[in-house]
C-alpha cells in the first residue's frame, strides 16, 4: 500500500503512523498541507472518444506526485489558515476522494466535526443528546444566550480541540470580555456557549477506529475541565454498552471513521454527547491504557485502501 499521512513531518501521530505502516511493508510519505495542489487540464482535441475506454484521460491530478498516486490518505492535523486556504485544502481532499482515493476522514466528514456548532445540530437532529447550545456573534444575541442558559456557561471555540479556549462564564464579570469583544468587531464575535453539565469530575472519550473501540476515562480534581492536555488525568475504562452504541451512532451519523467521541455522564448518570473530533489523539490514550490504537488505524487504511486508478493523465510536465 502506497500510504500518505497530511501533517506535521515531526508530529508524534505521524511518526507512529509512519513506524508502524513500515513495519507492515507499506510505503509511506508524509505531506505537508502547505505542499498540496493540483493540475487541471483539457482533454485534448480528438481525443473524447477514449472518455469510455478502461484508461481515459485524466484531467485532474494532484500534488506532489505521492499523493495523488496514493492508495489511501490519513488525515492528521488542521492547521489554521485563511478561509480560501482551508476551502482549497478541503476542496482539493475532496476531489481526492471523489476520484476513489480513500481518504481518512473524508473531508465531509472532518468539516462536519470541525465545526461544533454543524456537529451538534447535526446529531441533535438525528435525537443524539447533547447539551444546550447557542451561538451568537453581537453583544445582544452573546447576553441573551447567556441569560438563556441560566447565567452559567462554557465558552468554547467554534474550532479548537485539546481544551484551549474553554472557559466557563459564570459572571457578569467573565461575561464582559465577550461583549466587548464582539462591540469591537466589525463583523461581530462568533461565541459558542453551551449548557454546563455539572458532572462527577470525569469524562469519556471513546476513540473509534472503523467498528473497533478504544476508551480513556478523564478525570480532575482541580479544575471542571478533564482534558490531559490541561493536566487531567487518564486511566482505563471499559464503557457500558449503551455508551459504546451511542458513540458507534454518533460517528456514523457524522460520517467520521476514526473519531473521538466525548461523553459526560448527567446528573443521572446518562451519557451526554459534548463533541466529536475527527482528527483524534491517542497519545495520552495509549499511554494510560498501555493499548496503541495506531496499528488499528494503519489496518483500517489498509481495508479502505484499493490501487491507485490507472487512468493516463494528460499534463504539463512537472518537476515535482
Amino acid at each position: 500500500m502506497r500510504l500518505v499521512v497530511i501533517g506535521s513531518p515531526g508530529a508524534w501521530h505521524v511518526a507512529r503512523i509512519r513506524a508502524v505502516a513500515e513495519s507492515r511493508g507499506h510505503e509511506v510519505a508524509v505531506v505537508e498541507w502547505r505542499q498540496l495542489g493540483a493540475f487541471v487540464v483539457p482533454v485534448p482535441a480528438g481525443a473524447e472518444h477514449e472518455t469510455s475506454i478502461r484508461t481515459p484521460f485524466r484531467t485532474e491530478c494532484f500534488l506532489p506526485k505521492a499523493i495523488d498516486a496514493a492508495d489511501a490518505v490519513i488525515v492528521r492535523g488542521m492547521p489554521a489558515g485563511r478561509l480560501e486556504e482551508v476551502i482549497l485544502r478541503m476542496d482539493l481532499l475532496g476531489r481526492l476522494a471523489e476520484r476513489g482515493t480513500p481518504v481518512i476522514n473524508s473531508p465531509r466528514a472532518l468539516e462536519a466535526a470541525i465545526d461544533k456548532y454543524l456537529s451538534l445540530a447535526r446529531l441533535a437532529a438525528a435525537g443524539i443528546r447533547v447539551p444546550r447550545t447557542v451561538v451568537a456573534q453581537d453583544p445582544d444575541g452573546i447576553r441573551h444566550a447567556w441569560e438563556s442558559l441560566g447565567g452559567v456557561a462554557v465558552m468554547k471555540p467554534l474550532f479548537g480541540s485539546c481544551g484551549r479556549g474553554i472557559e466557563r462564564i459564570d459572571s457578569e464579570a467573565l461575561l464582559l470580555p465577550l461583549l466587548t469583544a464582539a462591540a469591537a468587531a466589525p463583523e461581530g464575535a462568533a461565541t459558542y456557549l453551551q449548557e454546563f453539565i455539572p458532572h462527577p469530575g470525569w469524562d469519556v472519550r471513546i476513540l473509534l477506529v472503523g467498528e473497533e473501540p478504544f476508551a480513556l476515562r478523564r478525570r480532575s480534581a482541580t479544575d471542571w475541565r478533564t482534558n490531559l492536555a490541561r493536566g487531567g488525568i487518564g486511566e482505563p475504562f471499559r464503557p457500558p454498552a449503551a455508551w459504546l452504541d451511542l458513540a458507534r451512532r454518533t460517528a456514523a451519523l457524522l460520517g467520521v471513521e476514526v473519531a473521538g467521541v466525548d461523553l459526560v455522564p448527567d446528573a443521572a448518570g446518562d451519557p451526554v454527547v459534548l463533541e466529536v473530533n475527527a482528527v483524534p489523539g491517542w497519545r495520552g490514550l495509549a499511554s494510560a491504557t498501555g493499548l496503541d490504537p495506531t496499528p488499528a488505524v494503519v489496518r483500517w487504511a489498509e481495508q479502505r485502501a484499493q490501487p491507485a486508478p490507472g487512468a493516463r493523465l494528460v499534463r504539463p510536465d512537472s518537476p515535482t
